[in-house]
């Protein structure tokens, strides 16, 4: 029988990233006044904040495809700055590629994670290289794609996507930012971690816990 994550798993694993990004408030602040306006902490603590109360509060009722995009709702009216929508966006879509569903096998995961990343390329406007989220967000699920197709266990599909993920932001932190207000910084961008790559990186080590 194939290896699947029920809908308690799924509300759990929102949940934990609810905490996540309100205990890496000051990492992510710190690293966004260096590269923006220096907001990304404040704004997705308001959303694990957000996350953590939509968990507790709302039942899945035998579809998890639902209720995430109901999470994005949720997050969108908790932080809506330019990354508050792109991660709206990521869980929405990754929704709507598992409607009715009451359990995730690993294909729908792989469907949840291409459908994220399509989505947030779609909305961000940025491409592979433009040194934003989606270095490590198409890596990563990328990698998990291909664990899954050869048989690996959900568990070392993870650690795969994870591994990825911090490559994929450790590869463009020498580059210099193209998009959004980092883009504007220039060359001091050059060699600074990409803030959204880490709080990719945060939120998937905290899925994956």
């Amino acid at each position: 029988m194939a290896e699947t994550i029920d809908s308690a798993q799924v509300v759990a694993a929102t949940n934990r990233v609810g905490v996540t990004l309100v205990s890496s408030e000051a990492v992510l602040t710190d690293l966004d006044q260096q590269m923006g306006d220096g907001d990304l902490g404040i704004t997705l603590s308001k959303i694990g904040l957000a996350l953590q109360e939509f968990a507790a509060g709302t039942p899945v009722e035998g579809d998890i495809g639902k209720w995430l995009g109901k999470a994005g709702m949720a997050a969108n009216r908790a932080g809506s700055s330019s990354f508050g929508t792109l991660l709206a966006t990521a869980l929405m879509r990754a929704g709507r590629a598992v409607p009715g569903k009451d359990a995730l096998t690993g294909d729908d995961l792989s469907a949840m994670f291409a459908a994220a990343d399509a989505g947030v390329q779609e909305r961000g406007k940025a491409q592979p290289g433009d040194k934003t989220v989606i270095d490590a967000l198409q890596p990563a699920a990328q990698a998990f794609a291909a664990a899954v197709e050869a048989g690996q266990s959900l568990a070392e599909a993870g650690a795969a996507a994870l591994a990825a993920a911090k490559a994929g932001r450790d590869s463009v932190t020498p580059l210099r930012s193209k998009v959004g207000r980092a883009g504007w910084v220039g060359e001091r961008t050059e060699g600074k971690v990409d803030p959204g790559c880490e709080a990719f990186v945060i939120m998937l080590a905290s899925l994956l816990d």
